[in-house]
């Protein structure tokens, strides 16, 4: 299994020790790297046929690539601030274009998002990443987690939500955000509800720097 660890906040350190160990991260991301590796463009889409046809029935293009040897390999995109997520099991929802990287032993796939995502221009489907190993998670500004718990249901933003992992439900709801009274959003009249217990990662910024999907 890779290591993952941060220097300083913008940028990913993901150390392998050969005997198969892989990573898995966003196309150009990489900025440097020291020992022996090797670099392959996969297929985008999640894995296996059911991913590949989401993303191509939405119009997202997914671009990975599988990174293996021994040594340590530097990632980056965009100055973006990077949170880590270490897995054990449990299974992460993350907005595809806030995916960095992550450890080659866990699964991705694609999850029916509905409004959310289509409002950004993502299509309706976000990414799954499920297994033991670590996820690197990117925003546009550190990342804040916000929990969730059955007796405190959260509101949040379309544009600034991120991630979110645990036992949670979500819904959308009506309403005005702050920028949209004032004359400055883009016209989206809704929030994102989450019920349950988990955590939420959200950005302090509104999407509209961070770019492509993985």
């Amino acid at each position: 299994m890779a290591q993952f660890r941060l220097q300083g906040t913008k940028v990913l350190a993901a150390t392998l020790g050969g005997g198969g160990d892989t990573v898995k991260a966003k196309n150009g991301s990489m900025v440097a790297y020291d020992g022996e590796m090797a670099f392959k463009k996969l297929s985008g889409g999640g894995d296996g046929v059911r991913g590949m046809v989401t993303r191509r029935l939405t119009g997202e293009q997914m671009t990975v690539m599988e990174v293996k040897g021994q040594g340590t390999c530097y990632f980056a995109d965009r100055a973006s601030d990077i949170s880590l997520v270490r897995l054990a099991g449990e299974k992460l929802h993350v907005e595809a274009s806030n995916l960095l990287c992550t450890d080659g032993g866990l699964r991705t796939g694609t999850t029916f998002t509905g409004l959310r995502g289509a409002s950004q221009g993502n299509g309706l489907f976000t990414t799954s990443v499920e297994g033991t190993g670590w996820a690197a998670v990117m925003s546009d500004g550190p990342a804040v987690l916000l929990r969730v718990t059955r007796d405190t249901p959260l509101q949040v933003d379309p544009g600034a939500y991120v991630a979110h992992q645990g036992d949670l439900r979500q819904s959308f709801q009506s309403g005005v955000n702050f920028r949209t009274f004032m004359g400055e959003g883009s016209g989206e009249s809704f929030q994102v509800r989450f019920e349950g217990d988990g955590v939420v990662y959200v950005q302090p910024s509104e999407r509209n720097t961070l770019g492509g999907d993985v």
